[in-house]
Parts: structure tokens; C-alpha cells; sequence
């Protein structure tokens, strides 16, 4: 397998396997206990994607309770591969509804919950730290600060992001930069062929300021595993997706995946996989397992290539159309004013046209 091509992630020297293993469903408390696995059932599935050659592991203090890391601290030193191992954990979500400091992203917590995961992954560091979610309350520079303290201390080996607006992130490498402060190396986000949303900003934004981009949800929430069908214009849809509303652009995508998997002989899912995995800017993505048998279909997203004809196909099929100031750098909007009269200087290629003339253009 492939798994043990391992990348660069973002702008460090930390190298990870292209398919991270999510440890979401390790454990059997919390909100994630409907689907949660026991630390026998975790123990097959977790040796397993270390045979296939990988190293890269997330997990974070909210997933089932806390359990999750338990698990895999318990795992990990039962398989002595802490050092092989890049171990990623998360915070921000509250451990105790009744303390108002035992959640968000302010430093008491921070440090607290640091300390907490220590405790439970059995270990003295952690590999990566990511802030979980935007609280909208937290200063960014403490945050910074924080991560920054939780480094010089050998707390943590590298900080990063996940879920939160490609201003934000920009503004915290910004600043991180500009106060030599810790950088910030990645950047989780959902990304699937059902929800490119952060093509628009995220992608270009990591690019340009060294966050590799870990992708969680590549599937869909299961949707592009084929496992739900249009019937009868409706969806016939079970279990987790049991109630979901998809459009007919999901569906469309949907068909065309299918058509694209038959075409090259892998299931849906291996596809979509694929697809996601070895989109620019992605560094990694998310992938869990509730077997061993699940786990190696997955992995084996990676033993093939897709053709440019079909890739072309599921990007149309997938893409959506820019909004509001979006449509300004579209090729086709490049192309109007053009039509139009405007002069546009010369650029090297990716980058959209410097436009002049713009008043004299629109009278």
C-alpha cells in the first residue's frame, strides 16, 4: 500500500501519512457512544494501519467522553510506537458544563486541557495540538501566546487550526510571524466532493501561508459511499443520514462518482478518497473504520491513480458556482472584461489579472 509515502505537513519538517486515522469512534461514552468501539474492538483496526505503514493519528479530549484518548494511549504504549507515531489531539469543547473556564480556547483552559489529554494519551508531549473550534470569544493573541508557552515548555511539538474562517487562520499565522511566535503547520477542515466550500478561501490561504490541510468528513458523512440511493427522487437514506435533506447537485455528484468507480474498478468510497486525498493544498485525510475489513478498503484509496478525463469529470460535477465578490476572479468573469475593453497587465500563471482602467471601463 501507500500508506508509507509520507508528506510534508505544511510548511515544517513533520512528515505524515497521506491517510490519518480518526479515532472518533474509540470508546463508549459521550456523544459519539452510539457507534463507539471498545478498546478490544479499537486494538485490531489501530495495529492494523500500523502494518499498512501509517503514522499519522487524531483524536481529540471531547471524542466519546475523553475514552477516545484513553484508548489510544493504552494502545500506543501496548504497541511501543509512541516515537513512531505523529499523535494529534484537540481542544476547546467543554469537559464540565457547570465551569465556565472548562471549555473555548482561553489560556487556563488551554493549559488544562494540555495537561488533561497528557494524562489520558499516557505521554510527556504531544505531536500536534489543534485548536478544535473558533469560540469567537478568545483573543488570538493569547491563543498564540499559549501555544507558544506550551512549546517552549516540550508540551507540544507543533500547533495548528481546525474549524475555523480562513481570516482567522491568516490572521494567526500573521501574527505568529510577525511576533516569532510558534507557527501554525495545519488546518482541519470538512472536505468532500459533496462540500468544497473551502476551496475558496481556506485552500489558497494554506498555500500561501504554509497550514497543510487535513481533511475529517472526506466521505460525505457516508453519503459518496454509495450506501444511500436516490428513490424516486427522494433519498432512501438510513442510519446517521436517516432524515438528511441532499439536493439534486448531491445526488448528481453521486451518480457521476458511481459512474467514475465502475470505470476504473474501485468502490465509490475508494474515490472519493482518492480524490480528496491528492487535491492541492490537502496534506492528509481523516479516515475511520469500524473493522479491519472497512480499514483496508479505505487504505487502499491509495494503490491507484485517477485519470485526468475522470477527475475532470467528478470536479465538474462537484464544483460550485462562486458567489458575490468570488465571481470577479472566475476565468469566465477574466474573459468578460476583456470582452469589454479592459487591459489587463501581465501575470504569471494562477494569479488573477491586475485590472485597469476599471472606471473608464464601466462608463
Amino acid at each position: 500500500m501507500s500508506l508509507d509515502q509520507y508528506y510534508l505537513l505544511g510548511r515544517s519538517g513533520l512528515r505524515v501519512s497521506r491517510l490519518a486515522l480518526g479515532t472518533m469512534n474509540f470508546g463508549t461514552g459521550g456523544f459519539h457512544a452510539a457507534y463507539g468501539k471498545s478498546e478490544q474492538e479499537a486494538r485490531p483496526i489501530f495495529r492494523r494501519y500500523l502494518e499498512a505503514g501509517g503514522n499519522f493519528i487524531d483524536t481529540a479530549d471531547f471524542y466519546t467522553a475523553g475514552e477516545s484518548e484513553t484508548i489510544l494511549g493504552n494502545l500506543i504504549a501496548e504497541a511501543k510506537v509512541r516515537d513512531r507515531v505523529v499523535l494529534t489531539t484537540k481542544f476547546t469543547n467543554s469537559v464540565d458544563p457547570g465551569d465556565p473556564n472548562a471549555g473555548g480556547n482561553g489560556r487556563k483552559h488551554m493549559i488544562r486541557a494540555v495537561e488533561a489529554s497528557l494524562r489520558r494519551l499516557r505521554t510527556d508531549h504531544l505531536d500536534l495540538l489543534l485548536l478544535h473550534t473558533w469560540d469567537r470569544i478568545t483573543p488570538i493573541e493569547e491563543v498564540l501566546r499559549t501555544f507558544d508557552d506550551l512549546t517552549r515548555a516540550g508540551k507540544i511539538r507543533y500547533a495548528g487550526l481546525s474549524d475555523v474562517p480562513s481570516w482567522y487562520a491568516a490572521r494567526a499565522q500573521t501574527l505568529a510571524e510577525t511576533h516569532s511566535l510558534v507557527p501554525m503547520v495545519s488546518l482541519q477542515l470538512p472536505y468532500s466532493l459533496v462540500d468544497r466550500t473551502i476551496e475558496r478561501e481556506h485552500v489558497p490561504m494554506g498555500q500561501a501561508l504554509g497550514l497543510g490541510i487535513t481533511a475529517w468528513s472526506p466521505l460525505g458523512s457516508g453519503f459518496l459511499t454509495g450506501k444511500y440511493r436516490d428513490t424516486d427522487r427522494g433519498p432512501a437514506a438510513e442510519g446517521r443520514l436517516s432524515g438528511g435533506s441532499w439536493t439534486e447537485r448531491e445526488w448528481g455528484v453521486l451518480a457521476v462518482l458511481e459512474d467514475v468507480a465502475g470505470k476504473v474498478g474501485r468502490t465509490m468510497a475508494q474515490v472519493a478518497l482518492n480524490w480528496v486525498a491528492t487535491q492541492p493544498g490537502v496534506a492528509s485525510a481523516i479516515v475511520g473504520a469500524s473493522g479491519t475489513d472497512q480499514l483496508d478498503a479505505n487504505l487502499a484509496a491509495l494503490d491507484f491513480e485517477l485519470p485526468a478525463e475522470l477527475r475532470a469529470h467528478l470536479d465538474e460535477a462537484s464544483s460550485v458556482p462562486p458567489e458575490s465578490v468570488y465571481r470577479m476572479f472566475t476565468p469566465d468573469y477574466q474573459s468578460w472584461l476583456v470582452s469589454t475593453g479592459v487591459k489587463v497587465g501581465d501575470k504569471p500563471a494562477g494569479y488573477a489579472p491586475a485590472v485597469r482602467n476599471w472606471v473608464t471601463a464601466r462608463a
